[in-house]
């Protein structure tokens, strides 16, 4: 993994969303309008506040509300920086 650029600040993590599905079950190509907001996830950077609850790593796969966080492009990707207390689950 290339080191990150972008350092959470506080008790943030930044999560590169796993996108979802681009074809239906029945094979039909989907849209990008008619495809789910991921809430899946891979976090990439974590915050340094010594007051964080949980004890989320980079690379860690999480599970996250569908409309949380703050998106941001960066190199060609689109990550969202969140709090971690946004974080639903760690995916084992």
């Amino acid at each position: 993994m290339a080191a990150m650029n972008i350092e959470p600040l506080g008790a943030r993590v930044l999560v590169l969303p796993i996108e979802g599905e681009t074809q239906s079950p029945g094979g039909v190509l989907l849209p990008e309008t008619a495809k789910e907001k991921p809430q899946q996830g891979t976090i990439e950077a974590v915050g340094n506040d010594e007051e964080m609850v949980t004890d989320l790593k980079i690379g860690d796969r999480v599970l996250f509300p569908k409309y949380t966080g703050t998106e941001i492009k960066y190199e060609g990707k689109t990550y969202l920086l969140m709090n971690e207390d946004d974080v639903l689950a760690r995916i084992k």
